[in-house]
């Protein structure tokens, strides 16, 4: 297992492992992502926010870090922290634990940048995902609301989010 950053000749096989995601997505929740814009998948990964784990030369699994989220934490925002969005993982790699081991390269990351919050959210309501993040050791804060702008993915319109945090 191997933990890069993304590249653009990454770009097919991520929208990939998206497509089956919101697939899974649709067959255990009434709640799923909406798709995403290619370019604005391109931008994350030029900003070298993207990241995939490879297992061998295949991507198990896929995530995205900001050190920014107002949108969704508000006045938390101004907290030292990471923000981890988008995590979808290849069908033929589900129940490997990626989220515990994206969990402890944030720890190391958040050393080397001073940062002292892992933060996480997904749609409100899903019980069996708030379970597993806490079994990854994030706190549940609670729900808030979505103030939607453009610069967010469309499936945050109209919606709220269960937040989860680490402490280091």
């Amino acid at each position: 297992m191997e933990i890069l950053k993304s590249t653009p000749e990454n770009i097919d096989e991520i929208f990939s492992v998206y497509d089956a995601a919101t697939q899974y997505q649709k067959t255990v929740n009434n709640k799923n992502w909406k798709g995403f814009e290619r370019e604005r998948v391109l931008q994350e990964i030029e900003e070298g926010r993207h990241y995939v784990i490879l297992e061998g030369e295949t991507i198990a699994c896929t995530f995205l870090i900001k050190e920014e989220d107002r949108a969704i934490w508000k006045e938390k925002d101004a907290d030292p922290a990471i923000y981890i969005h988008r995590i979808a993982t290849n069908p033929i790699f589900r129940g490997g634990g990626y989220v515990k081991k994206i969990v402890e390269w944030a720890k190391e990351y958040c050393k080397q940048h001073q940062k002292d919050y892992i933060r996480i959210d997904t749609m409100s309501g899903n019980e069996r995902l708030n379970k597993y993040y806490t079994s990854c050791g994030f706190t549940f804060l609670g729900v808030t609301d979505v103030e939607w702008s453009p610069e967010l993915p469309e499936h945050y319109r109209n919606i709220s989010l269960s937040i989860f945090e680490i402490k280091l």
